[in-house]
């Protein structure tokens, strides 16, 4: 066995203390992937001729809109998703940041990216209902932004030893497991943050070069994304709760199946508003 194979036995998910409280690494890069995307979106409106009618003012206002809706869709959407808890986050809201069990401080732990999606679109429509924002442009900045500032997102999961991956069945790449649970499993985290996070980002950026249709750029991500992520879940362990579907289909694959047929609706949408950047 090397370093890596036993890298988890190397450190641990908590970061540092601080006033009493434990603060993670998983904490720290999900604030960062906020903060990065932020920063990436006011980048992309100053410098691309494809944002310059943008107010870089309302990227501001937007991003505090989304924000909250990812943070409360990814929160509400785990809660809703991957537990059995639905009914009472329903009838109990304010449970569902609550960082206390009985008195003691565990912090918060649990996101959905398919939650925060829900909780971006809506966040989005409803800033659009209230601001008449064109929200096609801000959705094609969020295209953009979005990728890199999830690697730090899956780093974070790494680091938080959770999303972990399934067990290594073939000898001769064994060399990359991690030993969770007594067994070698792979990386998931991190194959996920180059394929959906480096790998889907180049997608969109090339495509930010060929196509000049406002709205194309938010459904080129939501396509591969949803490949990514397809293909990113053959490497990860399904949450124990779970399993696995129809077809040895993971939970995660069947959303992202759902996530491609709401880009197609986008698509329609698009190809009936037919509405290019001028």
């Amino acid at each position: 066995m090397n370093f890596w194979n036993e890298i988890y036995s190397h450190f641990s998910p908590i970061a540092f203390s601080a006033f009493g409280f434990n603060i993670h690494w998983y904490s720290l890069a999900y604030v960062s992937a906020l903060l990065i995307g932020f920063f990436l979106a006011k980048y992309f409106v100053k410098t691309m001729p494809r944002f310059s009618h943008i107010d870089s003012k309302i990227i501001d206002s937007y991003f505090i809109w989304v924000e909250i809706g990812i943070l409360l869709g990814a929160r509400f959407g785990y809660l809703f998703i991957y537990t059995d808890s639905a009914m009472f986050y329903l009838t109990h809201p304010w449970e569902a940041f609550n960082p206390y069990v009985d008195g003691r401080f565990v912090g918060i732990a649990g996101m959905s990216f398919h939650g925060a999606v829900f909780g971006f679109l809506l966040a989005s429509f409803l800033f659009f209902y209230v601001k008449k924002a064109n929200i096609f442009a801000l959705l094609d900045i969020v295209a953009l932004s979005v990728p890199l500032a999830y690697v730090f997102g899956r780093i974070g999961n790494f680091l938080n030893k959770e999303l972990y991956g399934r067990a290594i069945e073939e000898d001769s790449l064994k060399f990359i497991g991690i030993y969770v649970e007594e067994a070698l499993r792979y990386p998931s985290q991190l194959i996920e943050a180059f394929l959906e996070g480096i790998v889907v980002f180049i997608i969109v950026w090339i495509a930010s070069k060929k196509n000049q249709t406002e709205g194309m750029l938010i459904v080129i991500y939501a396509f591969a994304y949803s490949l990514a992520r397809f293909i990113a879940e053959y490497f990860r362990e399904a949450d124990v709760q779970m399993g696995y579907y129809f077809l040895g289909l993971s939970m995660g694959q069947i959303l992202s199946c759902v996530m491609m047929g709401i880009a197609l609706l986008l698509l329609w949408i698009i190809k009936t508003r037919k509405s290019d950047i001028k």
